[in-house]
């Protein structure tokens, strides 16, 4: 019987990757006469994967990595001008409006009364209060939290907050890396919703299994889920 329900919110309750491919794209074009451009996103990638336990996740780490990889293309040659562009990029980002993933909306409505419903993320904390409340899906839901690594331990300390029973639990996201293992690990259940894109560090080869994982092709078949789960023996 589950009780609650966790939900990420980049790429799952609204588009967030495709943001930052297109801002990939831009920093490549701004890097191309410094670098050979197939090597740029590389060794952004790499920059960003050494800087997550500075800066965690976010458009301010990502700009930060991403300011740190144009200093190491160019050699330290970059003009202060093109810096201010990659800032100038960042905060476009930041104020990007933000654009609902399909039935969302009205499946978080319908779901909304019937259980409890929580925000469970990563990234940067200001940022993600910004999205939800322009999401208007903020009052359908008891919580947000902002984490700084989601793996099975900061998923046990928020259920432990929210006094509940991981067997009861059920998260939905679209990164096994980060929405369905760590779960699985406590005992709890998780729907994978996929995404059209996923960031090169959240991908990995593991591949979940066993009757508390939900594959979906869409976070509108969620209800039904939760309908058969109620039902099962």
């Amino acid at each position: 019987m589950i009780t609650a329900l966790g939900f990420d919110a980049d790429d799952t309750l609204w588009h967030n990757e495709r943001i930052f491919s297109a801002s990939h794209a831009r920093l490549a074009a701004l890097l191309k006469r410094y670098h050979d451009p197939a090597q740029i996103e590389p060794a952004l990638n790499a920059t960003e994967r050494r800087n997550l336990p500075r800066y965690g996740y976010g458009i301010k780490s990502y700009a930060l990595s991403a300011i740190e990889t144009a200093i190491e293309l160019s050699q330290g040659t970059i003009p202060a001008a093109e810096i201010r562009a990659i800032i100038a990029l960042a905060h476009e980002m930041l104020d990007h409006p933000v654009e609902m993933l399909p039935a969302v909306p009205e499946t978080i409505a319908q779901l909304a009364g019937t259980l409890p419903l929580i925000v469970i993320t990563k990234g940067d904390l200001r940022d993600q209060h910004r999205k939800l409340t322009l999401s208007r899906l903020a009052d359908h839901f008891a919580a947000l939290e902002v984490l700084t690594e989601k793996d099975p331990a900061t998923y046990a300390a928020v259920l432990a907050r929210h006094r509940l029973d991981p067997a009861g639990f059920l998260m939905v996201g679209n990164s096994i890396k980060s929405d369905i293992l760590p779960v699985l690990a406590i005992g709890g259940h998780a729907a994978h919703v996929p995404y059209e894109i996923i960031w090169e560090l959240d991908r990995t080869d593991e591949i979940p299994s066993g009757p508390r994982f939900h594959p979906l092709t869409t976070i509108a078949e969620l209800p039904n889920l939760l309908a058969r789960l109620r039902d099962s023996p």
